[in-house]
């Protein structure tokens, strides 16, 4: 199972592109998206969890290798990856294989998370980067250079032999789309449409969201 954690502020076709191709490079059998409540790494997004959930259902409604886990939104914690795999691990069990799903940007970043090195002991982590621009070592901290070192695999057929511990990587499509740039233009008054699904921006055009 992939994981797709994030803030999905809005959702757009990029994280879209990245949980259907991963699925085809790592032999995932379903991907699970897990919009954040509280995000604890950025400000408070421009609209609530309860929106933001609900665009992530519209825009993964039609794919049947998608499911939507809500639990992140209903709570007032802060939303840490790692509570949310320890979660996740108390109701699929110790053995189930669990696949974290994290761009090369998150993950260069990945030792300033909260009790980051746990995450390894819970999931295997999976890194998207550009097409013939894979994860630079030498740009990573230290210590998570040494942990990218370790437990890097080259075949993604490993995921299916262990719960969690390995580190894999795979190119996906690139799409020059960011949440930011999508929230710019619909508070310019400009349109966003073939950035992200029509059914996402429909809601956003009835709820008014993003707007100045």
């Amino acid at each position: 199972m992939g994981l797709f954690g994030g803030t999905f502020d809005p959702v757009h076709f990029g994280h879209l592109r990245l949980a259907e191709e991963s699925i085809g490079h790592l032999g995932l059998g379903r991907v699970r998206w897990i919009p954040a409540g509280q995000p604890p790494h950025r400000g408070m997004p421009q609209v609530t969890a309860a929106q933001r959930l609900e665009m992530v259902l519209r825009s993964t409604a039609e794919n049947d290798h998608f499911s939507v886990d809500p639990s992140e939104v209903d709570t007032a914690e802060p939303s840490y990856t790692v509570h949310t795999l320890e979660r996740l691990r108390r109701e699929l069990g110790a053995e189930q294989s669990l696949v974290l799903l994290v761009g090369a940007d998150a993950f260069a970043g990945l030792s300033s998370w909260y009790r980051w090195r746990d995450l390894f002991a819970l999931a295997h982590i999976a890194v998207s980067h550009r097409p013939g621009f894979p994860v630079e070592v030498a740009s990573l901290p230290h210590e998570l250079a040494t942990e990218f070192n370790d437990r890097r695999q080259a075949d993604a057929a490993c995921l299916k032999a262990s719960p969690a511990g390995s580190v894999v990587t795979f190119a996906m499509t690139q799409l020059a789309i960011s949440a930011t740039q999508i929230r710019k233009l619909l508070s310019n008054g400009l349109s966003a449409r073939y950035l992200l699904p029509d059914s996402v921006l429909d809601y956003i055009n009835l709820h008014q969201l993003y707007k100045k």
